[in-house]
């Protein structure tokens, strides 16, 4: 085990070369943390992290025990919806989660906090409005029943181990893929393209800047809150339509949109937005870059 002061917290995030990864290791590393990253593939070990497939129980005993992290953040998961491989959004999304606390039990480790990322994804499209953490489930595809599925695992974890679940809404930043919506857009002004193929323009939904959400997944590690689930979001809807204005006036370039048919989805919920007052109430004053301005970082970087 790596050397360091009693003084000095650990914190383990799994996923860490992920979108969210990046930025709360960023984040906890500005708090003083020491990082223990874990990565899937010996390939993907850049920077010394430990190599670990959550989905084998025993890798996990080990390093939980060599490391006995002060902190976990999981954030490993199979999260891009189209995924070929039906079977591996529940043996990652879902085993890989419960190996995790399991072996936390074998080894005789208790974490200070463990926060793990479930998604907005699992209320489904068939509620309109604010969604509050009470609003049932409604999952309608794979990702979003193998987090319904984790949830209700973790559940039964809570009296043994001091656990946050998050439910993040749409959020966005510099390095998110392209296939995304957001970063697909502002990639298209960026190359000066003069048209871009999207769905229904009056569809609005809830977006956060990344850095928010590590902020928040930070203040949730430190906090006393446990046994709790959490939405991570901005509660302002957004449609594609301001987002191509404000992209417009950012860029000084318009552009055609192309309404692709194949992109609109059939009875979609015109307005999805999240309750923020849980979140407001477990980590008050957490300050949310205005949307604009996130985008006008992505454009700019």
């Amino acid at each position: 085990m790596a050397s360091r002061s009693e003084a000095t917290p650990r914190a383990l995030i799994t996923g860490v070369h992920g979108f969210t990864g990046r930025y709360l290791r960023d984040a906890l590393c500005a708090g003083g943390f020491d990082i223990v990253g874990t990565c899937a593939r010996p390939s993907e070990s850049t920077s010394g992290e430990v190599v670990l497939d959550i989905t084998d129980l025993e890798q996990c005993r080990r390093v939980i025990d060599q490391h006995r992290p002060d902190y976990i953040a999981h954030l490993a998961a199979i999260s891009f919806v189209a995924h070929a491989d039906t079977e591996a959004f529940y043996r990652v999304n879902v085993l890989g989660t419960t190996n995790l606390l399991q072996a936390c039990a074998d080894v005789g480790h208790q974490p200070r906090k463990i926060l793990i990322a479930s998604s907005a994804n699992i209320y489904g499209n068939a509620y309109e409005g604010i969604i509050t953490e009470q609003q049932a489930p409604q999952p309608v595809n794979h990702y979003a029943t193998s987090k319904v599925a984790m949830e209700f695992m973790v559940r039964t974890w809570f009296d043994r181990l001091p656990i946050v679940i998050t439910r993040p809404f749409n959020y966005t930043g510099r390095g998110q893929a392209d296939h995304f919506l957001v970063p697909k857009i502002v990639s298209h002004f960026k190359r000066g393209a003069a048209f871009i193929e999207l769905g229904n323009l009056d569809v609005a939904r809830d977006f956060s800047d990344v850095r928010m959400v590590a902020d928040a997944y930070r203040a949730l590690l430190e906090g006393e809150a446990a046994g709790e689930v959490v939405n991570i979001c901005s509660g302002k809807p957004y449609s594609l339509g301001e987002i191509i204005a404000a992209m417009e006036g950012i860029a000084g370039q318009s552009i055609e949109v192309r309404v692709n048919p194949a992109f609109v989805r059939a009875n979609e919920v015109k307005l999805l937005i999240g309750s923020t007052d849980r979140l407001e109430a477990l980590v008050p004053g957490l300050q949310r870059p205005p949307f604009e301005q996130t985008l006008r970082w992505m454009f700019e970087g």
